[in-house]
């Protein structure tokens, strides 16, 4: 049997079509062929056009049944994964009635303080695990006070993934994971938070529904089925955000496991059955694919905004290399950069570090002795410093990894991150040969009955390598303790 899996990136829109018997990709896309534009019409802005992500969408589906031999028509379900904590909102014929503001938009900042304290911190550590922040219940309510006259509009609101299922089927409904993710879920009550849409003035009735993240979600439409090659009525049978996506592709499902990704921003994720909450909101708790009443899953998500974007920005900006020979130029610099030190975030506020927004630095540079090749190798070392900064934070939360599971995809393609990243943490890396598309193709199959349950879909995963730490890492130790010392300088200037 043959599903398909669709990844919401922030960069990207990924398909594949996948062969559960075997656990084979057969066939991938990835459109467009450079990253999307985010818009910034102010600084911390960040927003994306829904409709944008649906075009990519189906321009990807359509590329990859191309570009695969099995009958399209044999394609049985789909599922969808997609870039976590943005905010779509929809009138009444279905249409968005403004941009998308995603996930590193931190706009609403303030907005989630005053929720916060108005909601008192007890209740936000007890019921929602977080405290709102600038997540999407925050967002909503600043496009409340802010643009009322749009807000009166609004017909539903929902997440990236949510649009996209909307978009294939009619169906506006969501997942309990989603409305984690949104900080709109009461997990002591174990149900939507009316203490927070009461102090955020938002009606309950702008939510969808609630669906299961595996299961019928809604079936395809006749003329979108039509324009993809596809039969019509094939169900949508799984969604989540790619997080906990990227940790179910992993087989990250259990307490003490984690998985890691860096893609555009970089994220470690682990399990955990405790309801757990940081009483500075630098880590983030949310119910994980497959959290129950009864049998508790948790995900703990370490997010770190400013990463891949870094390593992009170089790309864009220093003469047009790829991403392989900025990799080969990087492994020509020892340890430390000489020296060389960058500071990653200029993507918005930054969860870990309270929610401060402190830009992007470059410190130590000297002109008669740094090259392009040690810019190179300074953004992949403060890329896998900020890891090791945030996941710090995360052992003190209990989470304490021996062995970090990550998708060769991203900059976990870089030889020169994961080494870098296992020698700063002093834990191995478990790398597979899979990505947030194949993880939805795998979620879509057990949502439509073909395994019987995760374990199963997990079994057929593909390692590729353990990296283990290297004889390196003393210096790159000794050059984190560096990087962090000026961090901290710059956070107590703040």
């Amino acid at each position: 049997m043959e599903t398909i899996g669709i990844d919401i990136g922030s960069s990207f829109i990924k398909a594949v079509v996948y062969d559960a018997a075997t656990g084979h990709c057969l066939s991938k896309a990835q459109v467009p062929a450079i990253e999307m534009p985010i818009k910034a019409c102010h600084k911390g802005w960040a927003e994306q056009s829904p409709e944008m992500w649906w075009d990519n969408a189906r321009l990807a589906v359509i590329e990859a049944i191309g570009r695969c031999k099995v009958c399209a028509m044999d394609i049985a379900a789909i599922g969808i994964t997609y870039q976590m904590h943005g905010l779509v909102c929809l009138d009444r014929e279905g249409n968005p009635l403004r941009p998308s503001i995603i996930w590193c938009d931190s706009r609403a900042v303030e907005t989630g303080n005053r929720l916060a304290t108005n909601l008192g911190a007890d209740y936000c550590r007890n019921h929602l695990l977080n405290s709102p922040g600038n997540f999407t219940a925050s967002k909503l309510t600043w496009v409340k006070e802010n643009e009322p006259e749009l807000f009166e509009k609004i017909h539903r609101v929902m997440l990236p993934g949510d649009y996209i299922a909307y978009k294939l089927t009619g169906e506006i409904n969501t997942t309990i994971s989603g409305l984690s993710e949104g900080i709109f879920w009461d997990f002591h009550k174990r149900r939507v938070s009316e203490e927070l849409l009461k102090v955020s003035g938002i009606s309950k009735d702008i939510l969808a529904s609630i669906v299961p993240t595996f299961g019928e979600q809604g079936r395809l439409l006749p003329a979108i089925a039509s324009e993809l090659g596809l039969k019509s009525g094939i169900p949508v049978t799984y969604r989540a955000g790619d997080q906990p996506n990227n940790a179910f592709s992993l087989n990250v499902l259990n307490p003490g496991e984690v998985a890691a990704t860096a893609g555009t921003s970089g994220v470690v994720y682990g399990v955990t059955d405790r309801m757990i909450a940081d009483p500075y909101n630098r880590i983030n708790t949310f119910a994980h694919v497959n959290h129950s009443e009864q049998n508790i899953r948790l995900g703990i998500l370490l997010c770190i905004n400013g990463t891949g974007i870094l390593n992009s920005w170089l790309k864009k900006n220093t003469g047009g290399m790829d991403y392989t020979q900025m990799n080969e130029e990087a492994m020509r610099i020892p340890a430390g950069s000489e020296g060389l030190m960058i500071i990653p975030f200029g993507n918005g506020a930054e969860r870990m570090l309270r929610n401060k927004e402190t830009d992007c630095y470059v410190a130590g540079l000297n002109f008669n002795r740094h090259t392009q090749a040690h810019l190179f190798r300074a953004a992949q070392e403060g890329i896998a410093f900020a890891f090791r900064y945030g996941m710090d934070a995360m052992n003190e939360a209990g989470i304490s990894p021996s062995i970090i599971r990550a998708g060769n995809a991203n900059m976990f393609l870089s030889p020169v991150f994961r080494q870098i990243l296992a020698d700063v943490t002093n834990v191995c890396i478990d790398l597979y040969e899979t990505d947030g598309s194949v993880g939805a193709a795998k979620g879509a199959a057990i949502g439509v009955g073909y395994y019987t349950g995760l374990n199963e879909a997990c079994s057929k995963m593909k390692n590729i390598k353990i990296i283990e730490p290297s004889k390196e890492r003393p210096s790159t130790v000794e050059a984190y303790d560096r990087w962090k010392f000026h961090l901290d300088n710059i956070l107590k200037s703040i």
